[in-house]
């Protein structure tokens, strides 16, 4: 018997079952309050629930002044180190920032600069991939989502470890610069498997041993290869920035969940793709980019602050863009001040878009970012404190970089598989349980009717 339908058609027949689910399965949303259940593990004021200890990094929002919690300039630390010293060490040196973070990250201290070297010459030798891996798993079946398509990569390398489920501390420090090291080529490897079926020339450049990950990522990319040096130096300070953001973000506690059942690290790094790629966590620079695509057709002067308004407020009420009643790029869930990494672009990407040609856009993003937080403020009744988060810059520099949106996510993953890293290990030093969270069962208890009886 075969079927007349498509594997990706939703039938009548799936759509009448889903429709049941709908029907039987939503939950009263007054039982969270009535059992104090913290939805999505935050309190009534959005804090998010004490679930765990990390020495891994910190975020600091808020300080207490005379007993009283109030809000502050945002900061981040990995390791007890402030991402602005982390940062700006690295230019004032002129050198890469990404493997010293990398290195911090996971093994808790600042390398020297012959452990730095020693570690730099590590991922590189691990820059590489099995014989043929990239015809018969990138090439083979390409995919228009790349983060779908990383996460395939990611489980089929499993397949060429002879040590796979061995979780002890050095096999999986040894999985974990690997993956550190291969993302950029899962991910551009697949990017261009998918341009190539879409009808473009199909090239796949081999990583050069001598160039740091930032570099790396644009020759691969790049049909010539080619790259200045303000370029890959701010993609590289956009990986550092996004190579860790605390333990309670959603990919960062998936990774803790995960390990703590005892699985393997190619599983664990796979769940945490899965989670980042979902557009409440990881996708959010695109829509910042594509919300200013809108804008741009939408505004006729990009200087008249009127104008410019108008359109956020059609924002806010659903009637721009998307429609979904947001500001995208504007506000986080722990900053309300600042976000500290978005401050740190900020000063990068006016430089950018002048050698770029794009200083008018440049001004206009610099004008929603001052003009943004005032009409929230005003239409939302919100006094916290609403600024720029590190989206609302990042997808601009990308874009300022010429990477495809597709790649966007994937960029952030090679990026936070550093912080990932270090979570996984810290939680195989010190797992205890399994992590098991309670559900309160709200349904009723029901007799069992027989088959023919219903």
């Amino acid at each position: 018997m075969t079927s007349s339908h498509k594997y990706s058609d939703v039938t009548p027949e799936i759509q009448a079952l889903a429709a049941r689910s709908l029907q039987n399965c939503q939950i009263d949303p007054g039982d969270y309050r009535r059992y104090d259940v913290k939805r999505g593990l935050r309190d009534l004021n959005g804090r998010g629930v004490l679930a765990g200890l990390t020495e891994v990094s910190d975020i600091i929002s808020k300080k207490v002044v005379d007993g009283e919690e109030i809000p502050c300039e945002g900061e981040l630390y990995f390791r007890g180190y402030n991402i602005e010293d982390l940062v700006g060490s690295a230019l004032r040196e002129k050198r890469f920032g990404f493997e010293e973070t990398a290195y911090l990250l996971m093994f808790g201290q600042l390398p020297t600069r012959s452990e730095l070297e020693s570690f730099t010459q590590l991922l590189s030798s691990y820059r590489t991939l099995p014989k043929n891996f990239v015809r018969d798993v990138i090439l083979k079946s390409p995919s228009s989502d790349m983060m779908n398509s990383l996460a395939k990569c990611v489980l089929s390398i499993a397949s060429y470890d002879d040590n796979t489920d061995d979780i002890s501390l050095p096999n999986v420090a040894r999985q974990c610069i690997q993956l550190i090291a291969t993302f950029p080529l899962y991910a551009v490897y697949s990017y261009q498997a998918y341009t190539y079926k879409e009808g473009n020339s199909l090239f796949i450049h081999a990583p050069r041993p001598e160039l740091s990950t930032a570099e790396n990522i644009l020759t691969l990319l790049r049909a010539d290869s080619a790259y200045s040096f303000w370029e890959a130096h701010i993609l590289d300070i956009c990986l550092m920035l996004h190579a860790e953001h605390g333990g309670g973000n959603n990919s960062t506690f998936t990774t803790h969940v995960v390990t703590s059942s005892g699985t393997d690290t190619y599983s664990c790094m796979a769940a945490a793709l899965a989670s980042l790629k979902g557009p409440k966590h990881g996708g959010a620079n695109i829509k910042v980019i594509q919300m200013f695509e809108d804008m741009k057709k939408e505004v006729r002067d990009w200087t008249d602050e009127e104008e410019i308004s108008a359109y956020l407020r059609a924002l806010l009420h659903g009637e721009a863009f998307d429609r979904a009643g947001l500001i995208y790029g504007m506000g986080h869930a722990v900053y309300s001040l600042s976000d500290p990494r978005a401050n740190i672009l900020r000063r990068f990407v006016e430089t950018l878009s002048q050698e770029k040609g794009r200083s008018d856009e440049y001004a206009l993003y610099a004008r929603v970012e001052r003009l943004a937080p005032q009409i929230i403020a005003h239409e939302r009744k919100i006094y916290k404190g609403v600024a720029a988060n590190v989206d609302f810059y990042s997808g601009f520099v990308y874009h300022m970089l010429d990477l495809p949106l597709e790649l966007y996510t994937p960029l952030f993953a090679m990026a936070r598989i550093a912080g990932w890293s270090a979570h996984r290990i810290e939680e195989l030093i010190n797992m205890g349980k399994i992590i098991r969270p309670a559900y309160k069962y709200v349904g009723a208890h029901r007799s069992y009717t027989p088959l023919d009886q219903r």
